[in-house]
């Protein structure tokens, strides 16, 4: 669980504050370290009650964000830990394994680059190897740039798109599923974008959609062998992808306002969903998609 003030009900509107950030630009990928404010990955925040202990999982952009995030609240749930993240995201990685390893639990750290193919699939086997088996899997890693509609969109920058989101994601699960056994759990991040696709992130959407299709497609295969697959799909939230070209500038100043709750998530807040989908408490879920949207309905 998330700590949270003392008293029994808590205005989410207030829980955490409504950002202002100022004009930022990060090179692709961006930092956690370097990002103004600071997001919430809950190092501080995030309190763990044993709800995963003795599984093992893999996170793919596991250094900052929502990845980070989950990477750490796994870690406090019991959970050993492999991060896969680019090399040039090492700052905000080390930060996460030291996180990890402070509640006892094992950290594997895997760079590399996810327009690889070979290294999607070693990826996995390292983790594997490494932890001694996997029972999570978490398919977060994605690249999101922003353009001024379709025509701006270069054929370079959506084939990276295309190939980071959903080739790299198709490569790691495959592989996965060579391990994985009855009770294990596979989630894929998606996105409000792929039912509410913004005119400026209009490749990067329609991944968000396919990572959606994808999840419940599987769930139909897997479930019946005991492997539930699921999705989470996050409203505006509060990390690097937003100022390392994700957003334009002028919606990196109000970034979030316009959600239900009028602010930005942070990234711990997306743990929980990703814990209950993790969890046994989740058994009887498969093929579903856990809208963490700040208010703005999904189907």
């Amino acid at each position: 669980m998330t700590r949270v003030s003392q008293e029994a009900t808590v205005d989410p509107r207030e829980l955490h504050p409504r950002i202002s950030p100022p004009e930022q630009t990060q090179p692709e990928p961006g930092l956690d370290a370097q990002l103004q404010p600071t997001a919430d990955i809950g190092v501080e925040s995030y309190v763990g009650s044993g709800r995963l202990h003795g599984k093992k999982a893999l996170i793919t952009g596991g250094d900052s964000g929502i990845g980070a995030a989950v990477a750490i609240a796994y870690a406090r749930e019991g959970a050993d830990i492999a991060l896969a993240y680019l090399p040039a995201e090492q700052e905000d990685a080390e930060r996460v394994i030291k996180a990890i390893e402070e509640t006892g639990r094992q950290a594997v750290p895997l760079p590399g680059d996810f327009l690889d193919p070979n290294y999607c699939r070693l990826l996995v086997d390292d983790a594997v190897k490494t932890l001694g088996g996997l029972d999570i899997l978490v398919n977060n890693a994605s690249r999101q740039v922003w353009n001024e509609g379709l025509a701006s969109i270069s054929d370079e920058s959506f084939d990276r798109t295309m190939k980071v989101n959903l080739y790299g994601t198709f490569y790691v699960t495959k592989q996965a599923l060579k391990y994985m056994k009855p009770g294990a759990s596979i989630i894929f991040s998606s996105s409000v974008q792929a039912y509410s696709p913004s005119d400026t992130l209009l490749d990067y959407a329609m991944t968000k959609a396919a990572m959606n299709n994808l999840s419940k497609g599987l769930a139909t295969e897997l479930t019946p062998k005991g492997i539930r697959v699921n999705a989470v799909a996050p409203g505006p939230v509060w990390t690097p992808l937003q100022p390392s070209h994700g957003q334009p500038q002028e919606k990196i100043t109000s970034f979030g306002q316009h959600s239900g709750l009028g602010r930005a998530g942070q990234p711990v807040e997306m743990a929980g969903p990703y814990v209950f989908l993790a969890s046994d408490e989740a058994s009887f879920v498969s093929g579903e998609t856990l809208g963490a949207t700040g208010g703005d309905p999904t189907p």
